[in-house]
């Protein structure tokens, strides 16, 4: 199972719209997808239309323990793409944590139970870089960055690739950043073609081609339960999503694709 975390410290970047839609994608293509939401917010769960109250069991319960990755599995509506929901209980779970000897690769070692169920599994994870994200970014064969066309995210994706260099040296030698994709992207805003200019001139082939549009179906869909490429197919946004999804195929490792 290759192992996706999708991660910006900087809250408001995307990163549940691209993680719900880029599963979907995948999904969409013939990969059995898992999406872990390790949010406490829970807003991925609730975007792939699973309600609060139907979340017996949460990344809260596989994360202490209580629940076994399977029982922490659930279907969506979407054929081939299952879920482990969050819940507001995860918020706490940085503390309960904290006096654990694997508090850093609990969810590693949680989901092996799962890797051979699964082609593909993306990691939601909350707007900040504690223990949460680490546990994520532990977890992870590779790093994907939704990046908010704005001056202020480049300072914020400073910050993200120094966490990623010190959790390669410390935690998870093998991480990759995988891509950086721009989100928000407004063509009749002179400083969102500035800041991706500089970010290509930065990161260069790291960034993906496709950008993602700013789109109302893609603020809308999560309200109806659904992924924007379920939600409204032909949308600016879902057709992004769908782009993302092609050139993220053509970046994973060949030996390692479904079939």
């Amino acid at each position: 199972m290759i192992r996706i975390a999708i991660a910006n410290q900087k809250g408001g970047v995307g990163k549940t719209t691209t993680a719900i839609n880029i599963a979907t994608a995948m999904a969409a293509s013939g990969w059995r997808t898992l999406l872990v939401d390790i949010d406490p917010q829970g807003n991925a769960s609730t975007g792939l239309g699973i309600p609060a109250r139907d979340r017996d069991y949460s990344t809260y319960d596989l994360l202490m323990r209580e629940g076994t990755a399977q029982q922490c599995i659930q279907q969506t509506r979407i054929p081939k793409l299952d879920c482990i929901p969050a819940t507001q209980d995860l918020s706490g779970a940085e503390v309960e944590l904290v006096g654990e000897e694997d508090r850093i690769d609990r969810l590693k070692t949680m989901l092996s139970e799962v890797d051979s169920s699964y082609d593909v599994c993306f990691f939601d994870c909350p707007p900040s870089l504690g223990l949460l994200t680490v546990n994520a970014l532990s977890a992870a064969d590779s790093l994907l960055v939704p990046l908010q066309c704005e001056f202020f995210a480049l300072e914020g994706l400073s910050q993200l690739l120094q966490t990623v260099e010190r959790v390669q040296q410390g935690i998870n030698p093998s991480l990759k950043i995988i891509g950086v994709t721009l989100t928000m992207f407004d063509r009749r805003n002179r400083l969102t073609d500035q800041v991706a200019e500089d970010v290509r001139e930065c990161l260069g082939g790291l960034v993906f081609d496709t950008v993602i549009p700013r789109n109302v179906r893609l603020s809308e869909a999560p309200s109806h339960g659904l992924p924007a490429l379920i939600y409204d197919h032909s949308c600016a946004g879902s057709r992004a999503y769908m782009s993302l999804a092609r050139e993220l195929l053509g970046r994973l490792p060949a030996e390692r694709k479904a079939a």
